[in-house]
């Protein structure tokens, strides 16, 4: 086009003719062949096998240890591999090997080493070990830490500032290499949860599991401050007692109790290999002065591998060329092979060769590019909900005729996670264990009426809840036996929520008739702290009011920065809380836990955040954690849910309903809340795609033609003008 465009320059300054210019300006209208002009991407990666996808935030930390945010897993989870995984398509989420050979299993000793049976009585086991046995011949991608001579010498382990000077990027490294996975690396990489440098956030928890992991912590420290500008510490050289290589590919992990959900973490990043090359090849000197670390540059065995890191423009992931191959699920659950989800069943993965992740910082933009084929798959915002979506007679969501017609697809979940009101049980009006207080949650429990809000904030998108745990999660139950009897009631298969008659009855109960003090008729005053704040929380903040309103309590809302709310609560000082809850496994003590006794905010720094004490639940849940999934341990979930439904120490508020749209290129398409490799199991028709984008996209010619004609119009008198005036100078 370049060259067009020289072309109407020259046309403009030397043109005789409207002929000319007009043809110059059809030329450049036709000089685009059959390339789109919207296009953000190199036109000839058009029908390449490449996922396209978009990320709002920068990933911050993509060192595995220190990592512990949504938007980071989404490029580690494709890059690193811990020993288990979940099951792709099987419900309820069920963990299988990833890099290990088989699925662990715990062995219990007393304290003279000799083994338990299985079922022991808690008291008497003393230490619990893992065995863990990993798949032989895993590489890793190819790297410079792991670039040798021919002498076998490490080529890049002698680095300084000086060598360093003309080196920018990891990719300016000459050389690269590899090697096999090794036990080592696992054991290497629970060492490093220990180190003071890496601020691992699970470290204080694993301490408690991991034996001699917190004086292991402590080890370290002592060396760096006896040791002021040490760069490297060689984790080999250290012992940790809870951790042991048995052989090149069999390690053990020894726990000083019992925690059946450990599990759950060895399929958590936290976990992956870490080989000693790549710590001690980005600890030299000057790596950090040009950002070459493990935060910047990962290093994994995974199916990908980081080619470009840009966050302020795009990341992207390549096929890692060392990467063994997995076979694609055999099996799911009922359903999946009508849908069409094991029409790959058995054959190797990943599908795809590339995954583009540009930054989309507003979201109107990102729909758009969805819309228009330049992204694969799309969530969706407020702004678009309607666009999107409709609800039939039954209330169930839909596609409108607009996104049918693109033949784009909906997948919806209900996600493990709980949005949540707690009451400060430490506070002297709202919380307590008295008759009057419980009574006065309960009418508030009914009176803030989720389903309004969630039609109204999150355009249908979620699922009251009627206790902690979500659907999904071992324990939840559903239909009537589901139902929180003192805020809903049963009628015709549906569960329906008490009037706010019957709530103001139970507030007179409580001894504020009409949201008043019976004891000296002042109006009850209380306050929501919430860490929202701006315009935009206004609405919500109204309704909040609204709802407490209807038993004539008047609410007070403190909105606050997000530093100043964790304040609140760490010191106990607010009243009522707006919070939520994200599952790290799909357990239900990883939601109870919110709620025991020993993790209250105010005495402890846990994260049971409404400070609820219970002593009858706190001895339950020390029975149920211990406990596999079975009928004897959901007859204990059961009696802890209606302890804590008969408290009410949380409005129960609503679990999220994730809703998602990809076009019909995009296959393998199911949500899994759990996992995080998801990429590997994506296939892309390319072909397709670029069918659709063709026609979606077509410029829209009639402007173009219109500017040419009124351009032919503006310029016909100043010809004619040129024309008379060069006749009256030749006369």
């Amino acid at each position: 086009m370049t060259k067009y465009i020289k072309i109407i320059k020259r046309s403009i300054l030397d043109c005789r003719t409207i002929s000319q210019l007009s043809f110059c300006l059809l030329l450049l209208c036709t000089g685009c062949g059959d390339s789109l002009w919207n296009n953000p991407y190199p036109n000839q990666d058009s029908a390449k096998n490449i996922h396209y996808d978009s990320f709002s935030e920068r990933p911050k930390h993509l060192d595995p240890v220190s990592s512990y945010s949504s938007n980071e897993y989404v490029f580690l989870g494709q890059i690193y591999e811990p020993p288990l995984q979940y099951h792709f398509l099987k419900r309820p989420y069920e963990l299988i090997p990833l890099t290990a050979a088989v699925l662990p299993k715990p062995r219990f000793f007393d304290k003279d080493g000799q083994l338990l049976k299985e079922g022991s009585n808690l008291e008497d086991i003393y230490r619990v070990k893992y065995k863990i046995s990993i798949k032989p011949d895993i590489l890793y991608q190819p790297h410079p830490a792991f670039a040798k001579s021919e002498s076998g010498k490490y080529l890049y382990h002698d680095l300084n500032t000086k060598k360093l000077s003309n080196i920018n990027a990891l990719s300016d490294f000459n050389m690269v290499g590899t090697r096999k996975l090794l036990a080592k690396d696992y054991v290497y990489q629970i060492k490093r949860m220990a180190h003071p440098r890496t601020h691992s956030p699970i470290s204080g928890l694993m301490a408690k599991y991991i034996l001699g992991l917190n004086e292991f912590a402590e080890k370290l420290s002592k060396i760096e401050k006896d040791n002021p500008g040490l760069s490297f510490i060689d984790l080999n050289d250290y012992e940790l007692p809870g951790v042991r290589v048995i052989d090149d590919t069999t390690f053990e992990i020894i726990l000083s109790q019992k925690y059946p959900q450990f599990l759950y973490w060895l399929s958590m990043s936290f976990f992956a290999p870490m080989p000693w090359e790549a710590d001690y090849f980005y600890s030299q000197e000057g790596m950090t002065d040009k950002n070459i670390t493990l935060d910047w540059y990962p290093v994994g065995t995974g199916p990908f591998m980081l080619s470009e890191n840009n966050p302020n423009l795009r990341m992207v992931l390549e096929r890692n060329p060392n990467f063994r191959g997995e076979m694609f699920p055999t099996e799911g659950e009922r359903g999946d092979r009508e849908s069409g989800l094991l029409d790959d069943a058995g054959k190797k993965m990943p599908f795809i060769d590339k995954a583009i992740y540009s930054l989309e910082k507003e979201s109107i933009p990102a729909w758009n590019k969805f819309l228009q084929g330049y992204y694969d798959t799309s969530g969706i915002v407020s702004d678009s909900f309607d666009q999107a979506v409709q609800f039939d007679l039954q209330g169930d969501a839909e596609l409108t005729s607009e996104m049918q017609a693109k033949g784009i697809r909906l997948l919806t979940a209900v996600t493990t996670s709980t949005s949540y009101v707690g009451f400060n049980m430490e506070d002297e009006v709202i919380g307590g264990d008295t008759k009057r207080a419980r009574l006065l949650r309960r009418a508030i429990s009914i009176a803030v009426d989720y389903e309004e809000y969630i039609s109204i904030f999150a355009n249908g998108r979620g699922k009251p809840a009627q206790g902690p745990i979500p659907p999904g999660i071992f324990g939840n139950v559903q239909g009537i036996r589901g139902i929180n009897p003192y805020v809903y009631n049963w009628n015709k298969d549906k569960s329906v929520r008490y009037s706010i008659e019957y709530a103001r009855e139970l507030l007179a109960e409580a001894g504020y008739p009409g949201g008043r003090d019976k004891k000296n008729g002042k109006q009850l005053v209380l306050n929501l702290d919430s860490p929202a704040a701006g315009p935009g929380s206004k609405a919500s903040f109204d309704w909040m009011r609204k709802q407490f309103g209807k038993l004539g309590i008047n609410l007070i809302i403190r909105a606050t920065d997000y530093n100043r709310f964790q304040e609140k609560m760490r010191k106990g000082t607010a009243q009522i809380f707006q919070w939520g809850w994200n599952a790290d496994y799909p357990d239900p003590e990883n939601f109870f836990f919110l709620l025991y006794g020993p993790n209250a905010k105010v005495d402890h720094n846990g994260e049971n955040a409404a400070n609820y004490k219970n002593p009858e639940f706190d001895e339950l849940f020390n029975q149920m954690k211990s406990m596999s999934n079975n009928p004897e341990r959901q007859d204990v979930i059961d009696k802890m849910v209606e302890i804590v439904r008969r408290d009410a120490p949380w409005i129960w508020g609503f679990h999220p309903v994730g809703f998602s749209l990809h076009h019909q290129w995009y296959k393998n398409a199911k949500p899994n809340l759990m996992a995080n490799n998801k990429l590997k199991y994506k296939r892309i028709k390319p072909k397709i795609r670029k069918e659709k984008r063709a026609f979606w996209n077509q410029p829209i010619w009639w402007p173009i033609t219109l500017l040419v004609f009124l351009s032919i119009i503006l310029l016909l008198p100043a010809l004619f003008s040129y024309r008379r005036k060069e006749a009256e100078s030749i006369l």
